[in-house]
């Protein structure tokens, strides 16, 4: 009974104001979220433990550089051009409506991701040997080896991506958040048992089954919600599914620019001596940490409430709830930023020195880290902008913004890298965002006041 009590004065107090909702929602998605990033953080210390900064290490990220390209363009795009639609429709026509949409648009989406799939299959032979264009051609080889393996990873991650933005829209965001903690695990797994026999090869098996196991895990889980798992077709395209549609297409746009990013990042570390391209990886693991579990959270949480509230037309409460977080995100992630900064050295031994990864190879880590984490304030304020564009529906504002980011990081690129070596992409990359956050927050304020004129 006191439990029960207990858990009922707790919603109670959730329901209270959209910060409250907002507010429980980011602590059940850092917690969970915490969790999936401690276990691909833990995936990593094992890695470097088995292999270090080695050519191995360096041929299994840029294999897998074009899936992770193709599902942050196609998977990641889909909730943000989805959830503001699917709420609207949800909210003024019932839940029929909403999932008939859903079904519709999610038969495009995996459609999307099959003709990707296909399409690097047929290109790989080509793209690889450019962005790992320092390799030896024993690394190339196992580079193209390890791609077709995780190839398939494409397509089930951005299913499981695809379907968790039903789930969200209806504000569960636990076990949806939890989910992609399966394939780290597997991958381990997979690595600690097999790495004798299949070496490097073991991780990407491994992420393949993983895969496959959380897709399976959501499927589940979306049943047990009365969310059909199975994509359909009808009705034509709707109003509401052209809304969709044309809000998906500047985001692929945008998120094609600014994944880019990610992919001139490695294909550029690829051109300096070996290793450089797992010295960024190992070097941005603490700070994915952080800014996934914030940066994801906070965007999960925020972007239902920010399209109701849109919808709604409350703009008082936009402003309030933007302003809100944007002072928690500035008051939190600055000392954030200023330890790692300070002890950047000092965690990357704590966590990475054994086994295979020496000290000069901390060091080196350390250094390239330590410009890393500048970027943390700017990337989670950039995203809490982000999502309010998208519940504006004003997404061509995110692809400007992308474009933008991909010219200046290729330029900052190689001014830096002249100057620093690879440690020059980490501090190119936090220039990036803080340039792109200032360029998003403009163009907030200028749309807000568009629509409240209207």
């Amino acid at each position: 009974m006191i439990i029960n009590s207990k858990i009922e004065r707790w919603r109670a107090w959730q329901a209270a104001t959209p910060n409250r909702r907002i507010f429980s929602a980011i602590l059940i998605l850092v917690v969970m979220t915490g969790v999936v990033k401690l276990a691909a953080t833990g995936r990593e210390l094992i890695v470097a433990g088995y292999f270090g900064v080695s050519e191995a290490v360096d041929a299994f990220l840029i294999a897998f550089l074009l899936p992770m390209f193709a599902i942050n363009v196609l998977a990641g795009s889909f909730s943000a051009a989805l959830m503001p639609t699917y709420i609207r429709t949800r909210d003024s026509k019932g839940l029929i409506a909403a999932q008939q949409l859903f079904s519709s648009a999610m038969a495009l989406g995996i459609l999307f991701l099959v003709a990707a799939a296909i399409v690097l299959a047929v290109i790989a032979p080509t793209i690889l040997p450019i962005l790992g264009s320092g390799f030896s051609a024993n690394t190339m080889g196992l580079t193209q080896n390890l791609f077709y393996w995780l190839l398939p990873v494409l397509v089930f991650t951005g299913i499981s991506q695809l379907y968790s933005t039903a789930m969200n829209a209806g504000e569960r965001f636990a076990l949806v958040a939890l989910a992609p903690t399966v394939t780290p695990i597997c991958a381990v797994i997979f690595l600690v048992l097999l790495v004798d026999r299949w070496n490097i090869q073991a991780l990407a098996i491994g992420t393949l089954f993983g895969s496959v196991v959380e897709i399976l895990i959501l499927a589940y889980v979306a049943t047990r919600r009365g969310i059909s798992f199975c994509p359909r077709w009808g009705g034509g395209i709707t109003e509401e599914l052209r809304v969709v549609i044309g809000q998906y297409m500047p985001m692929v746009a945008g998120a094609f620019l600014m994944s880019g990013t990610v992919l001139v990042d490695q294909a550029m570390a690829a051109m300096l001596e070996s290793g450089s391209v797992a010295t960024l990886n190992f070097a941005n693991r603490v700070v994915a940490l952080v800014l996934g579990v914030g940066s994801m959270a906070l965007g999960t949480a925020v972007l239902p409430h920010f399209s109701r509230m849109v919808a709604d037309n409350d703009w008082s409460g936009v402003h309030h709830t933007f302003k809100t977080y944007a002072l928690l995100i500035t008051f939190l992630s600055i000392p954030i930023t200023a330890i790692l900064f300070l002890f950047s050295e000092s965690i990357i031994s704590v966590l990475f020195e054994r086994g295979a990864f020496e000290a000069e190879d901390t060091r080196l880590v350390g250094q390239v880290q330590a410009y890393y984490v500048l970027q943390i304030p700017f990337y989670i304020l950039g995203i809490l902008t982000v999502r309010l564009i998208s519940s504006l529906r004003s997404n061509h504002i995110l692809m400007w913004g992308a474009g933008i980011s991909l010219s200046l990081n290729i330029i900052l690129n190689f001014v830096f890298m002249r100057w620093l070596g690879v440690s020059g992409i980490a501090l190119s990359t936090a220039c990036v965002y803080a340039v792109s956050f200032l360029f998003l927050i403009f163009m907030l304020a200028k749309r807000l006041r568009e629509v409240r004129v209207k």
